[in-house]
């Protein structure tokens, strides 16, 4: 009888060292997931989602007090809203806010802000409907940093296969120290990662669709010629990359660092769509790529994104005549040009010159950045290439030397008690995905497994545009956009460790139970952090128990 070998090389078709056949370029096309258990799945998101909410919900307000950065983007988001732009405040401001006094606060003259307004927009949304206190200033925060958890699980989903892995994938961003802590503060940065990834998640599904559409458009039994462009004009319409340039200009408009991952992502795109062409017999499908999908992704991509950016300036734009009177003069840069010399009149001339006066404005603000920081240092500055390794956390809440009897401190007599709060990711979370991204990089590179190729390019374009910058104070929560890529990367290799449907009983029965060790793992690592992440009371003894190294301090 002819063997199952002979029978492939009769037919021409390659096989797997086990006999199976590997599908066709085309049939390569077709996306992974199938949405046989759509009901399951959306419920399974559902209850990761409300997990993730609870932890964030709970006691959100309970500290009473500006921490860290919050004493500028709570108070700049308050002006935004009532003023439409930020203004300047009085010395006194944060202990009248605390004590539920507004009057008198914010001043007329305008504020030098260094960070676009997004963020501060959404915060200053919460603070409209709670109250500007801590409850109503974190709250938009809290309400992202879950919605950012059930995003993941969709995008691991669709990468996988999988509802199991997706939820796998959802859990362990729940359960991670720093996207928890960042989800209950005022600062921007949870914003940017919660956009980045919408924005990649609309570029899987627009993945996914436009193979799907290239397939349509090319029946299987129609030659591609060697002249052949392949389809154009049918895939000129895409609404799901539409949404990722919406999303992207969202995160650039809630800080600069988007940038980076929006030009990367921008060239998988292109390798993605080549790829496809080459799939249906396209020659020099890189090349032909480049003109028939990477210049309308440009437009969607960059163009979108660069429109939507300046759209959140508009608050900026409507009041630009106070920052010109303001600004023009003093130490933030030279006087902005003779076009301020006479008063503009008209709809058009008004918005060419309060164009041109952002333009002045963002020179001001890089200029701040990167020549007026250079000098600056601060206690809790890190470099960036310990980030992964967790080198240098960050502390927003110190109360400290509290003596035993007071505020229920049940510490021996000899000890005290504190509340502290860290900015710091789950270790086993972290480090574990250290080891993964590693796999990760050979995955992509040597299995040519496009999946893991996501995270690696989201992981390297969120983290080594920072090194550098690193002799300006920056800070170890900037890697908050690292880490759904890293998640990614390990909800994959464990995917790969479990293997496919085919995979024997023995390898899937191990391969579970060790993707479930560590995910267990991760969560009672974060249950022990859980007093240091959300400011519990504990004993100084049982604090130095969670400062593993020195620099943690």
């Amino acid at each position: 009888m002819t063997s199952v070998h002979e029978a492939r090389r009769s037919t021409g078709l390659s096989s797997t060292a086990d006999g199976r056949a590997v599908p066709t370029a085309r049939q390569r096309l077709a996306p992974v997931l199938r949405d046989d258990d759509r009901l399951v799945s959306w419920a399974a998101t559902a209850a990761v989602t409300a997990l993730a909410g609870f932890l964030r919900l709970w006691h959100l307000g309970g500290a009473h007090a500006f921490l860290f950065d919050e004493t500028y983007y709570a108070k700049d988001a308050w002006s935004l809203w009532h003023h439409g732009y930020v203004t300047n405040y009085t010395p006194d401001a944060n202990v009248k806010i605390l004590a539920g006094n507004l009057h008198g606060i914010f001043e007329s003259s305008p504020s030098m802000v260094v960070h676009p307004e997004v963020g501060k927009w959404l915060i200053g949304l919460g603070e409209q409907v709670f109250g500007m206190d801590p409850f109503g200033w974190r709250i938009a925060s809290a309400v992202v940093g879950t919605l950012m958890i059930a995003v993941l699980v969709r995008v691991a989903r669709r990468l996988t296969g999988s509802t199991l892995l997706g939820c796998v994938a959802g859990l362990l961003l729940c359960f991670d120290g720093m996207q928890l802590v960042l989800s209950r503060l005022a600062l921007l940065d949870i914003y940017v990662a919660f956009f980045l990834l919408c924005a990649v998640a609309c570029l899987l599904v627009d993945r996914d669709w436009g193979r799907a559409r290239l397939l349509h458009l090319v029946p299987a039994d129609v030659r591609v010629t060697a002249s052949d462009w392949g389809p154009v004009r049918g895939l000129l319409w895409r609404p799901w990359r539409l949404a990722a340039g919406i999303f992207f200009g969202l995160a650039c408009g809630s800080k600069w660092n988007a940038i980076y991952p929006l030009a990367a992502f921008a060239v998988l795109v292109w390798i993605w769509d080549s790829g496809a062409r080459r799939a249906i017999g396209v020659r020099s499908p890189r090349l032909r790529s480049l003109v028939a999908d990477a210049l309308p992704a440009f437009g969607y991509l960059v163009l979108v994104a660069l429109v939507v950016y300046v759209l959140t300036w508009t608050g900026w734009l409507l009041h630009a005549g106070v920052y010109e009177k303001a600004l023009s003069h003093n130490r933030y840069g030279p006087y902005w040009g003779s076009y301020l010399s006479a008063d503009a009149h008209g709809f058009f001339p008004e918005l060419v010159r309060s164009l041109r006066s952002l333009w002045h404005y963002h020179q001001d603000v890089y200029a701040f950045h990167t020549r007026f920081l250079n000098s600056a240092t601060h206690a809790y500055q890190s470099k960036p290439q310990g980030w992964l390794i967790l080198n240098r956390p960050v502390v927003v809440q110190a109360d400290l030397g509290i003596k035993p009897g007071v505020q229920g401190c049940t510490a021996p007599a000899d000890s005290t008690c504190l509340r502290e709060e860290i900015i710091l990711g789950t270790p086993a979370l972290w480090w574990g995905g250290v080891l993964a991204l590693l796999y990760a990089v050979y995955g992509w590179v040597a299995k040519r497994d496009w999946r893991f190729g996501v995270a690696v390019v989201g992981v390297v374009a969120s983290w080594l545009p920072w090194i550098p910058n690193d002799e300006r104070p920056i800070f170890s929560y900037y890697a908050i956009t690292i880490i759904p890529f890293t998640v990614l990367a390990i909800v994959l290799c464990l995917g790969s460790l479990m293997g496919g449907p085919r995979a024997s009983y023995g390898r899937r029965m191990w391969g579970t139970a060790v993707a479930g060790a560590f995910v267990v793992l991760v969560m009672v690592n974060f249950a022990y952090f859980w007093p240091i992440y959300t400011g519990q009371l504990i004993s100084t003894p049982e604090e130095l128990k969670r400062i593993w190294f020195r620099r943690w301090i």
